[in-house]
């Protein structure tokens, strides 16, 4: 099995980005599952049930997000459809939360994947729940499904707790790819026990830009202090971020990752 994983898609200049380039990567890897972290598709903060009509249009199956998850009103009141192919950290609290944390997927040859979804608690700024004892949760209530793979996206800042909760869960998911700095990381590998891993997978946008936002805007930011608007960049070169996996499917465990980093 051939998993595509696009990194964090932002605004519109990423959604172009994603439309344009996609089919061929498509074509190259013949990935049977596309995921990608849609919590930026709506100008950079949340997304809407159009965006995410858009991006399946274009060819993604699935898609994570993270803390920018309640970003677009018109976007989070569907996260209880599960018709819906959109799912939030599932370490956010059980009660009075929106949505589900993971969700079974199949592939395109009708192959079960177990997809997770969980957000870092270092330099978050709120108090999530465990994203360790979470996993353990959702591993032993899925633990009878019939899996072909088990993917995890933890969008989280720090990459020692990245780095921490893979080795952790090493041979128990087929991969754990970090997301949320939106700037790909060169260590891909697979761990000793068959986990595929990646501290950041990067973004998918404006290259010219601060993590997607304008320039000037940010560095004003830092300048003065004061608080500021996103305005993200849609003009420049453009970057498309992504790994594909390869996974044996009776062990679930990685056989290979590879990085995409196409600017153009």
């Amino acid at each position: 099995m051939k998993i595509l994983f696009i990194g964090d898609i932002f605004g519109e200049a990423g959604r172009a980005v994603a439309s344009k380039h996609l089919l061929d990567v498509k074509a190259k890897f013949s990935p049977d599952l596309t995921i990608a972290n849609g919590e930026n598709l709506s100008h950079g903060n949340g997304f809407s049930r159009e965006n995410i009509k858009e991006m399946t249009a274009c060819g993604i199956d699935f898609f994570t997000s993270g803390n920018h998850v309640w970003g677009n009103k018109e976007g989070f009141v569907h996260l209880d459809d599960l018709n819906f192919p959109v799912i939030r950290p599932a370490n956010f609290p059980p009660v009075g939360v929106p949505g589900r944390g993971y969700q079974i997927v199949k592939s395109l040859s009708g192959k079960n994947v177990l997809i997770i979804n969980l957000t870092g608690r270092v330099f978050m700024g709120k108090d999530f729940d465990c994203p360790f004892r979470i996993t353990d949760e959702i591993l032993e209530k899925t633990k009878d499904e019939d899996l072909s793979a088990v993917f995890i996206d933890f969008h989280a800042e720090a990459t020692s707790e990245k780095y921490a909760l893979a080795y952790y869960l090493d041979g128990r998911v087929s991969a754990l790819v970090g997301t949320h700095t939106h700037v790909q990381t060169v260590d891909a590998r697979i761990l000793n026990n068959g986990t595929a891993y990646i501290s950041d997978v990067g973004m998918t946008g404006s290259f010219d830009s601060v993590i997607g936002v304008k320039k000037d805007v940010i560095i004003n930011g830092f300048l003065t202090q004061m608080p500021f608007k996103l305005d993200p960049e849609s003009s420049g070169k453009m970057i498309f971020n992504a790994v594909v996996i390869d996974i044996d499917e009776k062990s679930k465990k990685a056989l290979n990752i590879e990085r995409v980093f196409d600017i153009f």
